[in-house]
């Protein structure tokens, strides 16, 4: 959700609050529920400096409440996606829940031709992001104030100075401390929607040993042989 749409404050809170039946989302959405759950700030359990936090609330009744205080209780909602089946699924069903939570929520599929023309300056889209080895290079590349791939346009002061001093740490048990003040800042300002985190899959025929999955898709050749 964009911050310089008029009813982000509130109507972010909600959103993401009503999407913590991420499991919902993430069962129609991908491959009948493989992969992991979101936890709406985008590091991913497997980034050395992720940071457990507690589960998420869901209130969406208190969110709905607040979307209503902020007089748009009758605005519509336009959730724009790709036509990819899991793109379409999951935000229909994110659509789904939102109407449950007493929301008024519009439609939008685009085919890839269409939506990447300006992937960066819907109001309320969802986008597939690929993967970076560290929590820390996400958080730079897709929120920080002014990046040019900041989709959200999320911009928060405390956020960027953490951002700049968990850059300048390397050691990611230290970065780690940072790096749960960064996601917490991310759930409580209800910058992003993210339901699950997408299974990565490849396929051996058993004849080989240490073919092993990687996010990147490598394949460590120098590891793998036939099996004896």
């Amino acid at each position: 959700v964009r911050p310089a749409v008029p009813w982000k404050s509130s109507s972010s809170l909600l959103l993401s609050g009503s999407m913590n039946q991420n499991q919902v989302t993430q069962k129609i959405g991908h491959s009948r529920g493989l992969g992991l759950l979101g936890e709406n700030h985008h590091v991913c359990p497997v980034h050395p400096e992720y940071a457990e936090l507690p589960p998420l609330e869901v209130d969406p009744e208190k969110g709905a409440e607040m979307v209503a205080a902020a007089g748009h209780a009758d605005t519509e909602f336009e959730l724009i996606s790709l036509d990819t089946d899991w793109q379409k699924n999951t935000c229909d069903a994110v659509a789904a829940q939102m109407r449950d939570a007493g929301l008024n929520i519009k439609r939008t599929v685009m085919p890839g031709s269409t939506f990447w023309n300006d992937w960066t300056k819907y109001p309320f889209s969802a986008t597939e992001w690929g993967p970076r080895p560290l929590g820390i290079q996400i958080m730079s590349l897709a929120y920080k104030s002014g990046a040019a791939w900041n989709e959200s346009a999320f911009s928060n002061a405390q956020f960027d100075a953490l951002l700049e001093q968990g850059l300048s740490v390397a050691d990611a048990d230290a970065r780690r401390e940072i790096m749960a003040k960064i996601q917490k800042i991310m759930q409580d300002e209800g910058v992003v929607i993210q339901p699950y985190w997408r299974s990565v899959f490849n396929h051996s025929n058993g004849k080989f040993t240490n073919v092993d999955v990687h996010p990147f898709y490598e394949l460590a050749l120098h590891d793998i042989h036939l099996a004896g």
